[in-house]
């Protein structure tokens, strides 16, 4: 008993100058020797006294340095020096709605002005000769124009995902990422390009019957060219606004997407207008001029699948990522049949300035939501990992926009930027005295209404749809973009158009509509 009760008291004291009885023979491990009971004896058989020291690392102290690890936290003051660990990775940044909104504001804005451009620009071609006589260039607008949500703000997307985590940290890591994501879209806008001109084709056949194989051809030389050149020229670009944006201290989900889609719209729609003008000039003299451009941007996706494959961060997209791209592309390609059958109206005639506008700050703006929310994922682990930050219910209005999670916040800020956007980005159109339509009261309230509902309707699906797929084990920055900026093509094209239609049945005579 009172063997038991010294071994006790061993225990409890710290720093303590304690007796120790003979215990049984123990190897020493960091040693390697034995540790006999006789080392401890006195000559006369009693224990002698020993100085012990308790461990530093006492009960309280794990539950501080677990409390600290939940939390996130990091000491400065660490002991330890061994560099076996990789680098950590990062923890969400401690973001309020002003610095929210400040960081997104100028993106914003600058897409808007691309978005803006671009309408200006549809505007123009739209009376071009290769618009009036193969109409089914309309259709491809909203495809292609969409290829921004399916391959350059989704590539943006995971890039900011994989700078904010720590893995774009090196410049090995940095090469690696750079060149199998480029490989990648090249891959999957040529493959996009193509299937959207064949289904361009398919949507202007149906409703007149009337199908031209010379068309046809243009159509997919005109789109496979126009998308595997954007891609590339915004690729590069988005690649340089990421690293530029981790070095100032900006976090690349506010900035990235919205400055993919500035120019996205600009350039793509100008490189469709350029070169679907110039095959069409070229259709009667050189007719093989089409079906050779088609073959040459087909024959170079070998070597873009060799080089995405190689790499382990987009070989998963390289094999499963098709079906968001596929599903998007013909869901905008809806977008694009609604766009032909009305600016070919009188009554729709502005139309063609305000659908690049609408559509282009709705994707925009989920398109951020999109990309912060899948950041806050993958802070807590991968896709599948972490069931309580992922339900699979349809979250209600009121958490998506009212909660005090800081996605909840920055919903709010998104949806409070649609009013002062749209208000600058029309008053700019109507000073370039583009879209043929006066801006008139009643036709500001139609549109705004137009644009608050298609971004609230956006928004609130990117809430679900993230969590949905991060729950079934799917990337949402590979799968979410794709889908909501085609939605935001589709539902913005319906309520523009919807827009048109009753002020047209109201007979808004001051808004000049079809003049």
């Amino acid at each position: 008993m009172s063997s038991k009760a010294e071994q006790k008291e061993t225990h409890q004291a710290n720093g303590a100058v304690l007796p120790i009885v003979p215990v049984d023979c123990r190897a020493s491990p960091e040693r390697g020797q034995l540790v006999e009971p006789s080392d401890f004896l006195g000559p006369d058989g009693a224990g002698v006294e020993v100085v012990v020291l308790e461990s530093r690392a006492n009960a309280k102290g794990v539950r501080e340095e677990d409390a600290l690890l939940e939390n996130g936290s990091q000491s400065n003051e660490s002991d330890d020096t061994s560099t076996d660990r990789g680098p950590e990775p990062a923890s969400p940044l401690k973001e309020t709605s002003f610095s929210i909104g400040l960081q997104v504001l100028f993106p914003f804005l600058l897409a808007g002005f691309g978005t803006v451009a671009a309408g200006m620009v549809l505007d123009i071609v739209q009376h071009w000769d290769v618009f009036k006589y193969v109409t089914e260039v309309f259709i491809l607008v909203p495809a292609l124009l969409g290829l921004k949500g399916n391959l350059e703000m989704t590539l943006a997307s995971r890039l900011s995902t994989a700078a904010n985590i720590g893995q774009m940290d090196t410049p090995k890591e940095l090469w690696k990422m750079i060149t199998g994501n480029m490989a990648l879209i090249q891959v999957q806008a040529t493959v996009v390009g193509f299937l959207a001109s064949i289904a361009a084709v398919v949507f202007g056949w149906i409703p007149d019957g009337h199908f031209s194989i010379d068309h046809a051809v243009l159509l997919c030389a005109s789109s496979v060219a126009t998308a595997f050149i954007a891609s590339l020229v915004l690729g590069m670009i988005m690649i340089g606004v990421i690293i530029g944006s981790r070095k100032m201290g900006i976090n690349p989900d506010n900035v990235a997407t919205p400055i993919a889609a500035s120019l996205g719209d600009l350039i793509t729609l100008a490189l469709l207008s350029g070169i679907s003008w110039g095959l069409y000039k070229e259709l009667e003299s050189k007719a093989y001029v089409n079906p050779l451009v088609c073959a040459f941007f087909i024959a170079l996706l070998p070597i873009w699948i060799i080089i995405a494959k190689k790499n382990a961060a987009t070989r998963e997209v390289l094999y499963s990522g098709w079906e968001p791209v596929i599903i998007a592309m013909a869901i905008s390609s809806v977008g694009g049949l609604i766009l032909d059958r009305t600016v070919s109206d009188p009554n729709f005639a502005g139309m063609a300035v305000f659908t690049p506008v609408i559509n282009g700050v709705g994707g925009n703006l989920v398109a951020v939501q999109a990309s912060r929310i899948s950041t806050y994922l993958h802070m807590s682990g991968m896709p599948g990992e972490s069931p309580d930050t992922a339900p699979r219910r349809c979250p209600s209005p009121c958490t998506t926009f009212f909660s005090s999670d800081v996605n909840s916040r920055s919903a709010r800020v998104l949806f409070l930027l649609v009013v002062p956007g749209h208000l600058v980005f029309l008053y700019t159109i109507s000073s370039m005295q583009g879209g043929h339509t006066t801006l008139t009261l009643i036709f500001i309230v139609f549109y705004m209404t137009a644009a608050l509902l298609q971004v609230l309707i956006l928004l609130y699906i990117a809430d679900w749809m993230v969590h949905w797929m991060w729950g079934r084990d799917l990337d949402p920055d590979n799968f979410s973009i794709p889908y909501l900026t085609a939605l935001g093509d589709l539902i913005g094209t319906g309520l523009l158009a919807l827009s048109f239609h009753v002020l047209w049945l109201i007979g808004d005579r001051d808004s000049d509509v079809g003049d």
